[in-house]
């Protein structure tokens, strides 16, 4: 299931705002339109942003001649770059997608548009292929009759296709192996109730629905064998910001020596920053804490936080699962190696 694709000079992407209730799939034709759709979470997850801010950026200056071109690149790019602070691939994205219209621009603005749209192509494509990598490694982890817990959503949903977590599990499935997730809501917007529980439902793959807080209870009984999560900038040391709430999983998960691992593509790991704590954090409208769809369920003029992400410190993690293999600590020497190679 594609989250989005490129179709007819525009962007195609599932509105994730209204599943499960609604499916619908809206035409995106123009980079402002792109922009709103990210910062909106009408296209979301680390990778997903990625590749529609790369179209987005194409259709920033499709319309553009010799005389506008430069500009109308530089604008878009910045729109795009302003609309979500923390997943480093929305930046790695529309870092390669502009390198390679200013390196065709020598050859006129239309070469400069086809060779940013080609980009755009090629990392869509590599997207799913990624995934299905990170799929394949996961794989080997998971052993017949695993029960999983995940956070979020890191499925199709959040990629072109196939999903980093969830694409560890889909794996696991069509290997044959029999798994069973336990997928918690995720507040304050229940990305894991509405996405990533719709997602396993329409694959058939076994899932339960949790609350956030249940998770350490159920590790406690020994009813989890291993957590698997997303990633939205992941520190050269390992320190990896993902959805608000995967910290406290991965404490549970050590108190209760549960697995957690993280799986991600390369394009998620900012070799740039030393730590976590370098990692900015997105904090988002106060009304997705106090409403759910529109129904306000905390008193008026309530004090509200609420930060989009949190940190799990590279020692509570004990793999990052990419497309060239898992990584293991300690995390600066071994995902080096994987940039390397």
């Amino acid at each position: 299931m594609r989250s989005l694709w490129f179709e007819n000079d525009s962007l195609m992407i599932i509105d994730q705002t209204l599943l499960p209730g609604e499916f619908e799939i809206v035409k995106l034709k123009s980079c402002d339109e792109v922009a709103h759709a990210i910062k909106t979470l009408m296209v979301r997850g680390a990778p997903a942003i990625g590749v529609a801010a790369a179209y987005g950026l194409y259709l920033g200056i499709k319309d553009s001649d010799e005389m506008d071109i430069d500009e109308k690149l530089n604008r878009s790019y910045e729109l795009l770059r302003s609309t979500r602070p923390t997943a480093v691939n929305l930046f790695w994205a529309l870092e390669r997608t502009k390198n390679a219209a200013i390196k065709a621009r020598p050859d006129g603005a239309d070469a400069a548009k086809a060779a940013l749209l080609n980009e755009a192509n090629e990392m869509a494509d590599e997207d799913v292929e990624t995934n299905r990598k990170i799929g394949e490694y996961g794989n080997a982890l998971v052993k017949d009759g695993f029960n999983i817990l995940t956070h979020c959503n890191a499925g199709a949903l959040a990629t072109v296709d196939y999903g980093t977590a969830v694409g560890v599990i889909r794996a696991a499935h069509e290997s044959g192996k029999m798994v069973h997730v336990y997928a918690d809501e995720t507040r304050p917007l229940l990305q894991g109730a509405r996405l990533t529980a719709w997602e396993l439902k329409r694959d058939g793959i076994p899932v339960t629905l949790i609350t956030d807080n249940m998770a350490g209870f159920l590790m406690k009984q020994g009813r989890i064998d291993m957590v698997v999560v997303g990633a939205d900038r992941i520190a050269r040391n390992g320190d990896t910001a993902n959805k608000i709430g995967t910290y406290s999983v991965a404490v549970l998960a050590a108190k209760n020596n549960v697995p957690f691992y993280v799986a991600a593509p390369l394009s998620t790991i900012d070799m740039n920053l030393k730590n976590g704590s370098e990692i900015p954090i997105e904090e988002r409208n106060h009304e997705e804490v106090t409403t759910i769809r529109g129904q306000r369920i905390a008193p008026e003029g309530i004090e509200v936080y609420n930060p989009a992400f949190d940190v799990t410190e590279a020692e509570l993690i004990k793999g990052i699962i990419t497309e060239k293999g898992i990584a293991y600590p300690p995390y600066g020497e071994s995902l080096q190696k994987f940039f390397n190679s």
